[in-house]
């Protein structure tokens, strides 16, 4: 007896829609074989349009959902990219998120996002979880790019990754050898010392940079050099710099503290938005009018500041196109990544910033 070559689909009734409903289903309730049912899903290119629309009109009665990661780990890839960000509390790493998811979708793939709260120990933890998930490569934020133990790590076992913020041209690899990492930002030290000139072109001499922790955002260092750079440049002394326990709130008694003083400061560089809003905000408790009284510059542009009043005065940063951009270079990794020698000339990639001083800047009192 001769046995066909088409695969035999069990003689079962139809499953009820979103209960267990697996491919044979699909296949019974399209009245196709379970290979061409497949097909549909894994090579729709060898299908007729007729067939295939059978199979997903059947699939959307019976709420199946094709299992895309057993098929994409059997291509021996998951179309997954991991993303690393220090918080969502800040818009600015908000809307970088949304520049890359939309990129991202765009190309095909799916994403896990994971935050690392400015510790590079939780770095480790969240970079294992992501390798643990097989992603692809990695889009990431982290602490410090020109020291970073995960970044060395990556590099070690070839997991292709570009950094969004992190501004870094060369490094020293563990083996001693000079190596490129591939980046997406502005350049934070020269867009800090334009937007503190601004200040001293307004008159300002008495100028006091608000940050974070420096070890924890390479960021906040490179634009506190460019501070100092714009300082000197003029003549005039820079002074300490306020740090503060948070990235993402002012701390009023510092401010409280600092504006206490005979000789206080009549205008404040925040190395970030929410940071320059959160000063505003202590300043006005003061008693004191912005910028009548203290001017404020603040850094990131979010769309936050435009809100505020008066308006926030701060260097703009395309954030959504600094992760769009970094998809864009990761997925070149990926599809050239057998081919492409780290070259840190050609990885550093550098986005134009915008200086708006409109608003909470003006001429000292």
């Amino acid at each position: 007896m001769s046995t066909s070559r088409r695969s035999v689909l069990p003689s079962i009734a139809p499953a009820e829609p979103g209960h267990g409903v697996t491919l044979a289903d699909v296949a019974l309730a399209a009245k196709v074989s379970l290979a061409t049912a497949s097909r549909v899903f894994s090579h729709p290119q060898l299908v007729r349009e007729a067939t295939a629309q059978r199979v997903h009109d059947a699939a959307k009665r019976l709420s199946f959902r094709p299992n895309l990661l057993g098929s994409k780990l059997r291509a021996q890839q998951t179309r997954i990219l991991g993303v690393m960000l220090p918080t969502l509390e800040n818009a600015v790493f908000a809307e970088c998120w949304r520049g890359i998811e939309e990129e991202a979708m765009a190309s095909g793939y799916s994403l896990m996002l994971v935050t690392s709260g400015y510790d590079p120990a939780r770095e480790r933890e969240r970079i294992e979880y992501l390798l643990r998930h097989r992603v692809d490569g990695m889009v990431l934020t982290v602490a410090d790019a020109a020291d970073s133990i995960v970044l060395d790590q990556l590099d070690r076992e070839s997991v292709p990754y570009v950094l969004a913020y992190n501004q870094v041209s060369h490094h020293v690899s563990p083996q001693g050898t000079p190596r490129g990492r591939y980046s997406v930002s502005v350049d934070n030290r020269a867009s800090a010392c334009e937007g503190v000139k601004a200040l001293i072109a307004a008159g300002h001499r008495r100028i006091v940079v608000v940050s974070g922790a420096f070890m924890a955002s390479d960021r906040a260092r490179q634009r506190f050099a460019g501070y100092e750079d714009a300082m000197r440049a003029h003549g005039l002394a820079p002074l300490a710099p306020v740090c503060l326990p948070s990235h993402t709130a002012s701390n009023a008694a510092q401010i409280r503290e600092l504006m206490a003083h005979a000789d206080t400061p009549t205008a404040f560089f925040c190395t970030n938005d929410l940071l320059a809003i959160g000063v505003i905000s202590d300043l006005k408790r003061l008693g004191l009018r912005v910028p009548r009284d203290v001017s404020v510059l603040g850094y990131d542009g979010i769309a936050l500041g435009a809100l505020v009043e008066p308006p926030l005065a701060t260097v703009v940063q395309p954030n959504s196109e600094i992760g769009a951009q970094a998809v864009r270079q990761l997925l070149h990794r990926l599809k050239h990544r057998n081919t492409i020698h780290d070259d840190a000339a050609e990885g550093a990639f550098l986005l134009p910033h915008i200086l708006r001083v409109a608003g909470t800047v003006g001429a000292p009192p």
